[in-house]
């Protein structure tokens, strides 16, 4: 088990059963269980769970969508309330995962649930531990500070220390019933998230050492884990998710994330394929930035080292235009559109999808944009 001040981490096969004797050591006879019932039915993890339940108190919650809203996050408080559960446990994708932080943290509150999710009112209660146990490799959410939700259309990110699992069991067979488009999804957003983590204003050494493993790691293993997986490559990409996760614990993500939120609600396009249209496009906008347009306080020079230390030489090493013909290749090699015009997206869109645009994201860049340039980009990708 890995051991920070914050986290205990476990990354093996078969982490899962690994689950009944840490429930023992936290005295926990009563369970909120947040779960995705697919990813607990398909990745195996309904065996080893059930023989850890036979003891012990459960109450099943299940009841949201796959992007939370604060209706589901209401729900789940109210159930909480009704049960007063000793550890709150999360399975499933990013989705369960944040809903498990939710509801963790604001049920034990007093204050307005909206204005909890919404940054308005702060987290002050102790909320009983949360265990977090992913069945994808990618969002990074088990080692996140963040999650999210939605109120009506708008997307918040609560973020807050208190909301950091303190307890994460990652097992990799717990994805090898992954098809291959989750796991592709899944995959990207660990790769955006890595390299995005690189070149964002917040980026620290702390958090490039992660980013940089955890690219190294996707880049070798992703079209592996999709088209013929091997226990090594679902592994690796477990290993480059958490540590993905990690990096963007740090920085937060930047401008790939801020423009792929439209396209994920206004146009259905799974969250890692959506953040991986504009990849390359802002791999080339941020490299080239000056003096005018730098939003990172340390300058130019700064942010250009970050990206040939850590991007273009994981890369290949070579020019701009190989880097990016690189990361293109993946994206075809594992079935992820490269031009909007692939995903339903026509111009007359692009509008809507730039007032989409998450603006508190979009300041995490290292380069300005402005709506015309981005409205440009955009253009640029049918």
């Amino acid at each position: 088990m890995e051991e920070n001040s914050s986290q205990k981490v476990i990354i093996e096969n078969g982490a899962i059963a690994r689950l009944d004797a840490l429930l023992n050591d936290l005295n926990a006879e009563t369970i909120f269980f947040v779960v995705d019932k697919p990813a607990y039915e398909f990745s195996g993890a309904a065996g080893p769970l059930q023989q850890c339940f036979q003891n012990r108190k459960i109450t099943w919650f299940s009841d949201f969508e796959l992007n939370p809203k604060l209706e589901d996050v209401a729900r789940g408080k109210e159930l909480f309330l009704q049960q007063k559960p000793d550890v709150v446990l999360a399975l499933g994708g990013g989705s369960a995962l944040d809903m498990g932080k939710l509801i963790a943290s604001c049920s034990v509150e007093e204050g307005d649930l909206l204005d909890l999710v919404t940054g308005k009112a702060a987290l002050e209660s102790e909320s009983p531990p949360l265990v977090a146990i992913p069945t994808t490799s990618g969002t990074g959410s088990e080692a996140t500070h963040f999650a999210v939700v939605y109120v009506g259309e708008k997307k918040y990110s609560l973020a807050d220390k208190k909301i950091l699992p303190g307890y994460v069991l990652i097992d990799p067979g717990l994805t090898h019933s992954l098809p291959p488009d989750p796991t592709a999804s899944s995959g990207l957003d660990a790769l955006c998230q890595a390299i995005e983590s690189i070149w964002a204003v917040g980026a620290n050494d702390e958090s490039v050492g992660y980013a940089k493993e955890a690219l190294q790691l996707a880049l070798d293993n992703m079209e592996t884990a999709v088209n013929q997986p091997t226990p090594a490559a679902r592994m690796n990409m477990a290993k480059a998710a958490y540590l993905a996760g990690k990096a963007i614990n740090i920085t937060k993500t930047t401008a790939p994330h801020a423009f792929s939120y439209g396209v994920t609600t206004r146009f259905g396009v799974p969250h890692g394929k959506a953040v991986a249209l504009t990849l390359t496009s802002f791999l080339e906008f941020n490299y080239h930035l000056d003096d005018a347009s730098c939003n990172d306080p340390r300058g130019v020079d700064a942010v250009k080292s970050r990206i040939e230390k850590g991007i273009l030489k994981l890369l290949g090493d070579g020019p701009m235009e190989q880097a990016k013909a690189r990361l293109e290749k993946i994206k075809k090699n594992i079935g992820s559109p490269l031009r909007l015009s692939e995903t339903g997206v026509n111009q007359k869109d692009i509008p809507e999808l730039v007032d989409m645009v998450n603006l508190e994201r979009l300041s995490n860049n290292p380069r300005k944009i402005a709506k015309p340039e981005m409205e440009a980009m955009l253009k640029n990708l049918f």
